[in-house]
């Protein structure tokens, strides 16, 4: 060793030249890799398109990081009704309810207007002049086909009011008559008249409906539906009612306990079985109940089939089982079955006079909060859309509005 040389130096000489060879053992399988990942991601951004591969990564639920921090995020309803929850996603976040009863905010109750369409709205312009002027009492949520694209213009009261439907992609093809070669056997139902993806198309309206936590009254409407009201009259009836307006009726013949099925035992027996209308009303509550149901559902689903008519049964009956006293036993919705069959009378242009609208407010005596009152319907149906013209000219006389 030479004279005035720290001998640790040639130490960490030597260990100098060892560290690259083991950075180089360690860098390598990681160069490797992140070489491997891209040329995995080019290929799948070439072969399935950069959207898809973002949607693969993209949370349907949006995390508590997101907004979740400030009040108004839980309180404050999105101005798009569209969402990308699945339904089994959608009626587990729509089930979730406050523990503690009292709003820490200025909460004003809103109805929710769920309109089950099969496409269009062709009475649109009729609502409008309802809605009109009474922003931040009402909500709007539309559910149709999934074939069916709202193009309402951004100015309109039902602009992105369209909520996500599920469809059957198998029995769009049978109903376009298109082959159906290559098509999987599972399939999500369109909503269909006396089947269980009718109550499957409610219920997803008022889940959705839910999810804006102002929403204290729901009421089921269709394209053919008009109000028979002012807003005002309308929203206080409503908001005010100690009941929710659902048609649950026990019918002995054959259109009523006729259709009970004994294998509903012992969830349902045939003395609880009830029918009615499909239209209702109901409150916050009772759309929680239907929304989280797991019990009646699938006793309904799988022994109530055509020619059952489940939409006139599953909620009547179930709502008369777990809330018999909370429920006005009659319906809002005046209809015209004078004409016979099996649907209602529809009304056109031609029908539409002064003394038409005489007569559906004549002689009207029910019940509202245990007295007696004249005002018993607030919507009627079912209204074609040459009606359109003629009712809009007379709604200011006889509608009020």
């Amino acid at each position: 060793m030479e004279e005035g040389k720290d001998p640790n130096a040639v130490i960490r000489v030597g260990h100098s030249r060892v560290l690259p060879h083991r950075l180089l053992r360690l860098l390598v399988p990681f160069l490797v890799m992140c070489f491997t990942i891209t040329v995995v991601s080019i290929y799948m951004i070439r072969y399935f398109g950069a959207n898809s591969a973002v949607a693969i990564l993209r949370p349907r639920l949006v995390p508590c990081a997101e907004g979740a921090a400030n009040l108004d995020y839980w309180i404050k309803p999105p101005s798009d009704a569209k969402h990308e929850m699945s339904d089994d996603e959608l009626f587990w976040r729509a089930s979730l309810v406050p523990r503690v009863k009292k709003y820490p905010f200025e909460r004003v109750p809103k109805i929710a207007f769920l309109f089950l369409t099969k496409g269009p709205l062709p009475l649109f312009p009729l609502w409008e002049r309802f809605f009109k002027g009474h922003k931040g009492r009402y909500s709007i949520y539309i559910h149709s086909l999934p074939t069916f694209k709202a193009d309402f213009p951004s100015s309109s009261v039902f602009y992105k009011r369209q909520i996500p439907s599920q469809a059957c992609l198998q029995r769009l093809l049978e109903h376009m008559g298109m082959p159906l070669e290559n098509v999987g056997p599972k399939c999500l139902p369109v909503a269909e008249w006396g089947q269980m993806s009718m109550c499957d198309a409610e219920r997803r309206l008022l889940a959705n409906a839910l999810l804006d936590i102002s929403n204290e009254r729901f009421v089921l409407l269709s394209e053919s539906c008009i109000p028979l009201y002012n807003f005002t009259t309308i929203y206080n009836y409503l908001t005010m009612s100690k009941y929710s307006f659902i048609s649950a009726f026990d019918d002995p013949g054959p259109y009523g306990r006729g259709r009970y099925n004994y294998n509903m035992l012992p969830d349902v027996n045939i003395a609880q079985w009830r029918k009615g209308s499909q239209w209702f009303e109901i409150s916050r509550k009772l759309a929680l109940v239907l929304v989280e149901d797991t019990k009646f559902y699938p006793k309904f689903s799988e022994f109530c089939k055509p020619h059952c008519y489940v939409d006139e049964h599953y909620f009547q009956t179930m709502l008369t089982i777990l809330a018999p006293n909370l429920l006005a036993n009659r319906s809002i919705t005046w209809v015209d079955w004078s004409r016979g069959g099996a649907h209602p009378a529809t009304f056109g242009s031609t029908d539409i006079t002064e003394e038409f609208m005489k007569r559906i407010f004549a002689r009207q005596e029910c019940s509202y909060n245990d007295n007696s009152s004249s005002v018993c319907h607030l919507f009627a149906r079912k209204f074609s859309p040459s009606a359109l013209q003629p009712l809009f000219l007379l709604a200011p006389k006889y509608l009020g509005f």
